[in-house]
């Protein structure tokens, strides 16, 4: 397949169906190795599933040499004045005309070959596929220690504990969704956090979640990464948190509420009883357990409010009841 009928644009006169999006900042050196990939996988879809595709390099301001290589590998460069790598993204998705997208890393890490099984998860019902580099496999120095046996694990659990996503790595930058998929979850996030937006947004929506393995190799770009994993980590765990008021909030309300009312119940039968004296629970217990009641109230509210507000900002769906 020749590169003008992998490209869109005006050259293509035929529909897209895959858009592979590839956020780039400053990626002259590793371009090239993901843009290879990215052809290789777009002729084995054209081959195996005759399937048209475009590739879209979403430019974030590079300075070096990355739009001109883009463009004279035959990809679409898109440029995105928005700073961020999920601003970057939302951009290319947004110019992108395929109805199924994926979106994938420019630092070559990457093999986006392995993207074609997670096409083919889209075109048999799912949502949102996500890649696995747990099941795919990890090069040696491909990921930091602390991010493979700390930060992704940790927060991939409590994604899944939080929103019941079902999913073993919540931090795959290959991933693909379907055009329909991307309108509804109505993405906003400018950083690293877009990555946790898409996959509890889609959680809480109902989107089908899938997975598929990805492997991951290390970088080409001879430099360091843009991501900072301490910073980016708190970003994700903030983003996790606020966007779970059942856990955060409901939960310890629930808690509270409980063992203060149970206080409560203790101590008026033993004053019912006669055997206040006597009983362990006195009055700075009652105390107590005011308080506690008190601070279940105030979360309840909290919950309430953090719920309706994330429905009201498109997080996630409405009952009949909740509308009435």
């Amino acid at each position: 397949m020749s590169r003008n009928d992998w490209t869109s644009g005006a050259r293509s006169v035929s529909p897209i169906d895959v858009s592979i999006v590839i956020p780039c900042l400053n990626e002259e050196r590793a371009l090239p190795v993901a843009l290879e990939t990215a052809r290789a996988a777009l002729e084995q879809l054209s081959e195996t599933h005759a399937l048209t595709g475009e590739i879209i390099v979403a430019d974030n301001g590079s300075i070096d040499e990355s739009r001109a290589i883009a463009a004279a590998a035959g990809a679409r460069v898109v440029a995105v004045s928005r700073r961020g790598y999920g601003a970057a993204l939302n951009g290319g998705f947004h110019a992108a005309q395929g109805r199924y997208l994926v979106m994938g890393d420019a630092d070559g890490s990457y093999d986006f070959r392995d993207a074609v099984a997670m096409v083919a998860a889209l075109r048999s019902g799912a949502d949102l596929c996500m890649g696995s580099r747990f099941q795919g496999g990890i090069a040696a120095g491909a990921m930091p220690w602390k991010n493979r046996y700390i930060g992704n694990p940790v927060l991939t659990g409590i994604l899944n504990l939080l929103f019941r996503a079902g999913i073993e790595d919540a931090h795959c930058g290959l991933r693909a969704l379907t055009k329909g998929c991307h309108r509804r979850l109505n993405l906003r996030g400018s950083g690293m956090e877009f990555a946790s937006e898409m996959v509890i947004k889609a959680a809480l929506k109902g989107e089908r979640i899938t997975q598929r393995p990805a492997t991951l190799s290390r970088d080409c770009r001879g430099r360091g990464s843009h991501l900072r994993p301490w910073r980016d980590g708190w970003r994700h765990l903030r983003y996790l948190l606020m966007l779970s008021p059942t856990g955060i909030f409901a939960a310890p309300a629930a808690l509270l509420a409980s063992g203060g009312l149970a206080i409560v119940f203790l101590a008026a039968a033993a004053l019912a009883l006669g055997t206040e004296r006597t009983f362990f629970l006195g009055n700075y217990w009652v105390i107590l357990a005011g308080a506690m009641l008190g601070l279940a109230h105030s979360l309840s509210l909290f919950a309430a409010a953090t719920h309706l507000y994330g429905i009201r900002e498109g997080y996630r769906r409405s009952s009949r009841r909740l509308v009435r």
